[in-house]
């Protein structure tokens, strides 16, 4: 880890270049975004049901899509799990209002459809309900979770160190967010639960690593009163490089091995 003592890199020197970028990224984001109607909420959110089969032979989607067509409502049809396990999900959004029976019905009718086409022998793998009263409070609870800690990282920020520095830091982590809703557009991701999740943890991280350099920062202020805001910003960032390398570092092989060896559940958490 010798590279990263003493460094002296113009971190300043290549903001506009790093803005650009960030730029470009949550603009394509955005545009995904809005061709797609938004970023499709999970059946966490959404409501509806979510059925995972194996076939016994290989199945094409577009033979089951054709299987379900039967059934009212738009589906989605996606291969699942590894290339070659034969596993297909389903899912059919919540349409009707009775939400129980709706709920039940739909997953046997979506079983039944299947098994009418004549395609293969199958084994249903999982069977996943949510109520749309219960998706639309999930969702209620994933936005207030959000924005709460956000507000209370706001008046931390402001209060330990300045307004401004709040403002940077808010600015920051509101960039993040929009950086990795990005790619999880690109890379059609749900937002589900998971998901929602890995975001917070995504708050708690950025704002923990700007913390430490605003603390760097104001120490070097008072050290450093001739010196221009650039230098001083530049030797804060250099003086937390080390630490801040190792802590993303060890993140990032821990989510590695959650997405390469945590199955279909943690992929999404994994992959945010």
């Amino acid at each position: 880890m010798q590279f990263l003592s003493n460094t002296n890199y113009d971190f300043i020197k290549w903001r506009w270049h790093a803005l650009a970028l960030s730029a470009i990224v949550v603009i394509a984001g955005l545009g995904v975004m809005a061709a797609r109607g938004g970023l499709p909420l999970g059946i966490d959110f959404s409501g509806g049901t979510i059925v995972v089969v194996k076939f016994d032979q290989p199945v094409t989607e577009d033979q089951v899509r054709r299987a379900v067509e039967v059934i009212p409502g738009e589906k989605v049809v996606q291969a699942y799990g590894d290339a070659g396990d034969n596993e297909i999900l389903i899912r059919l959004p919540q349409t009707g209002k009775e939400e129980g029976f709706t709920l039940e019905e739909g997953a046997k009718q979506l079983l039944a459809a299947v098994e009418a086409a004549n395609i293969g022998k199958f084994d249903v793998l999982s069977t996943e309900v949510v109520g749309p009263v219960i998706g639309a409070d999930l969702q209620r609870r994933g936005i207030f979770a959000a924005f709460a800690s956000i507000l209370g990282i706001t008046l931390y920020i402001a209060l330990r160190f300045r307004p401004s520095f709040a403002a940077g830091a808010i600015v920051a982590t509101f960039h993040d967010i929009l950086v990795t809703l990005a790619f999880l557009s690109f890379f059609g991701y749900d937002l589900s639960l998971n998901v929602v999740a890995a975001l917070l943890t995504i708050i708690g991280y950025s704002v923990n690593d700007t913390i430490v350099i605003f603390d760097r920062v104001r120490e070097n202020f008072r050290s450093m009163r001739r010196d221009s805001l650039e230098h001083i910003v530049n030797t804060s960032v250099n003086q937390t490089l080390g630490r801040t390398v190792i802590t993303a570092g060890t993140t990032l092989l821990s989510v590695v091995a959650l997405y390469l060896f945590g199955g279909e559940v943690l992929e999404a958490f994994a992959f945010t």
